[in-house]
């Protein structure tokens, strides 16, 4: 048997490296995962085509702001912690 049972992959598991940008990719992951499923769903809940395309065009754009926002918003921390700190050491 292996060593630890708890665990069908023996403990190496999938892992990510500290960024501070993490955060953004989960939101990236939600944010598509939420759009397949919309727009697997939106022929269904909608007739006319150009509904469906404000719909799925909107998505988008709000999505994209909401990660450039993030994102800009977790860069400017990023240098402020930098300015504070100009040696590196944190």
């Amino acid at each position: 048997m292996a060593e630890d049972s708890r665990s069908v992959t023996g403990g190496k598991g999938m892992t990510v490296a500290p960024s501070p940008l993490n955060e953004v990719k989960l939101d990236l992951a939600i944010i598509l995962v939420v759009g397949v499923l919309l727009l697997l769903a939106q022929g269904r809940l909608l007739d006319s085509l150009l509904a469906q395309l404000l719909v799925l065009a909107s998505y988008g754009v709000l999505g994209m702001l909401w990660i450039v926002i993030r994102a800009r918003k977790i860069l400017q921390r990023i240098a402020r912690d930098r300015e504070a700190h100009p040696n590196g050491s944190q």
